[in-house]
């Protein structure tokens, strides 16, 4: 049988009941920004546990660059449009979500905050966002459905083991998911070597030098005292097993395929007959062969600059890929988004919304569901925010024509034509 992790009503939850295992007094004044919430995140964790949310793959050359990326893309408001009031809202496979701002799919949640993926998927529900649940979540698909949260979206990979792809799919369709993530550039372990330098284990083993500032730390420890003996994969236990974490971490790495092709990408498709979404997409050829094999979607994505160390940044792809696109499908961005602005400046671009990933794990970890609701609504408030400036009332407003590049010293408005080549021009290197 299946491991299950029961949906807590609100009010049991740890943040809820006071005394030391709730949140620091002050966090959400003192958490005014997704870097600020990053700040109190690493605050609260010990040094591994948040190196393996917060690091890349060996130099983090590609890490650095999905959020400088955004940097070099200058917006040129139109302030007399007539924008008092601001729309957010937008569609995805017929469901309406409130924000243009997707949880995407991250692993070992339940290690930050007890039940992390059911607190941040909780969250993202309540703020009319789409949840993601990671394929290497603590709980299981079908501990997730029962919290309710609507609209969730599972994340699978092609196996080795076809037919565990085919269970994952077939699970996550009975469990009522909305849609299917099939990441594709995951088929090697990234070389992340924070996590090497740190020693990283699950569960956590602390060397001496972690334990000599682990009081600091003290909350954290009292609200995973009883979770940490339980962490898992959920998704990776067979039925009737008893497997440690190694045993299950060793089988995760054995499963992944450096072979899958597109011919893999066809059978999933045939099966499943929800909307498909293929993330790790950088290549506008890619994207054109998704459409081909009747893919519902594309997210552009380097996996958070957690594999390819010196992959294109997720933004400076997104143009090209985008015009590859041609509005055939919607394309989502996931990457270095750290800033209402930088949502902006992506749908401009053409994307149809951005996914978070490290954003919403430093807010499970500062204050489980309240946290995740907390960066949500700084996103919500940050886009309203730079749409009202840019002259936008509606996420359609957005394109193109409000953002700038430079033609020699002289600025002119950038053309849907021309967005490929003048971002990546100015976002080289």
């Amino acid at each position: 049988m299946l491991p299950h992790v029961e949906a807590r009503p609100e009010q049991s939850d740890p943040q809820q009941a006071g005394g030391p295992a709730a949140p620091a007094r002050g966090w959400r004044r003192r958490g005014y920004s997704i870097a600020s919430m990053r700040d109190l995140a690493r605050a609260v964790l010990p040094r591994p546990i948040f190196d393996f949310a917060d690091g890349g793959a060996e130099d983090e050359v590609t890490l650095r660059r999905n959020e400088g990326g955004f940097d070099k893309i200058e917006l040129l408001p139109r302030p007399l449009r007539g924008a008092a009031r601001r729309d957010l809202s937008t569609e995805l496979f017929g469901l309406r979500l409130r924000l243009p701002v997707l949880i995407g799919p991250t692993g070992l949640a339940g290690l930050f905050w007890p039940d992390g993926e059911c607190a941040a998927a909780r969250a993202a529900s309540a703020a009319g966002a789409a949840f993601c649940l990671s394929h290497g979540s603590v709980c299981t698909i079908e501990a997730l459905a029962a919290t309710g949260a609507a609209p969730r979206f599972m994340q699978v990979f092609i196996y080795r083991d076809r037919g565990f792809t085919r269970a994952l799919a077939d699970r996550a369709a009975a469990a009522g998911y909305d849609a299917l993530v099939l990441t594709i550039d995951n088929q090697l372990l990234g070389n992340r070597e924070r996590d090497l330098r740190n020693g990283f284990a699950i569960p956590p083993r602390f060397a001496a030098r972690d334990l000599a500032g682990m009081s600091t730390k003290l909350p954290w420890l009292l609200r995973m005292r009883q979770a940490l003996p339980r962490i898992t994969f959920g998704n990776y236990v067979r039925p009737g097993e008893t497997a440690d974490l190694r045993t299950l971490a060793g089988r995760m790495a054995e499963l992944l395929d450096p072979a899958m092709s597109w011919d893999d990408v066809a059978v999933l498709r045939r099966q499943w007959r929800g909307p498909l979404l293929l993330k790790g997409v950088l290549h506008p050829d890619d994207a054109t062969e998704a459409i081909a094999q009747g893919v519902d979607a594309v997210i552009v994505s380097n996996h958070g600059g957690r594999q390819l160390d010196g992959a294109a940044a997720s933004i400076d792809a997104l143009p090209a890929v985008a015009e590859a696109v041609a509005g055939r499908i919607p394309v989502l961005l996931d990457g270095g988004v750290r800033r209402g602005a930088d949502v902006v400046r992506a749908l401009c671009l053409g994307a149809t919304a951005c996914l978070i990933g490290r954003p919403q794990l430093w807010g499970v970890a500062v204050a489980g569901q309240e946290g995740v609701a907390h960066v949500l609504d700084i996103f919500r408030r940050e886009i309203d925010r730079a749409m009202g400036l840019c002259g936008a009332a509606r996420l359609a407003d957005l394109g193109p024509h409000l953002l700038l590049r430079t033609a020699g010293s002289e600025p002119c408005p950038i053309s849907r034509s021309s967005t490929a080549m003048s971002i990546s021009m100015t976002s080289s290197g």
